[in-house]
């Protein structure tokens, strides 16, 4: 039987397509620029849209530099749930891997990082999503009382390789991937016994 669809079903659709292309655009813009450096005019002319009609699906910058960043942590999760077999090796590829091809998401976490000024609604969003990754962590690490700390300690190493190499000097974008992929490696090992 085929589904009908309604007026305000077909309205809701179309919403959400519209916050999408919003999204998709945050994305390409923080993509190329920080946080600080971006406005709301210059998501909207990428979009395509006037900055006012931004609002009528997002309170405030911040609130869609969230959104952007919750995109990009769910396509994280869903590669690291496929690499979660192999191991903690192959989590530590997949993450390092993700986050030198996916600059922007980077920089959006190490500001959240760094800057952490978030209303208790965008904050809690965030924590359900570090949450989310840490769960899948501690999977990894088994059955200890210390299993949520290992996954603290991995997280923030494998973070740390990324902030410490990310523009190794004199080095091309292959050298420094590969170099941030064994020093995650070395690491991976140190967790792994």
């Amino acid at each position: 039987m085929k589904k009908e669809t309604s007026f305000g079903s077909l309205r809701e659709h179309e919403r959400e397509a519209r916050r999408d292309i919003i999204v998709a655009a945050a994305e390409r813009v923080f993509a190329v620029r920080p946080f600080d450096q971006v406005s709301i005019r210059d998501i909207a002319r990428e979009a395509g849209i006037s900055h006012a009609s931004i609002y009528r699906y997002f309170p405030d910058q911040r609130a869609l530099f969230v959104e952007a960043f919750l995109r990009g942590a769910e396509k994280l999760e869903r590669l690291i749930d496929g690499a979660a077999d192999g191991g903690i090796g192959s989590i530590t590829d997949t993450y390092i891997r993700f986050l030198i091809d996916n600059d922007q998401y980077f920089r959006m976490m190490t500001h959240f990082m760094l800057d952490g000024s978030l209303s208790g609604e965008q904050l809690e969003r965030l924590n359900v999503t570090e949450r989310k990754l840490l769960e899948r962590l501690d999977l990894v690490f088994g059955p200890s009382k210390n299993a949520r700390k290992l996954s603290h300690a991995f997280f923030a190493a494998m973070n740390g390789v990324l902030i410490s190499f990310r523009n190794y000097p004199g080095r091309s974008r292959e050298e420094v991937t590969t170099h941030m992929l064994e020093l995650g490696r070395i690491i991976a090992s140190k967790f792994g016994k």
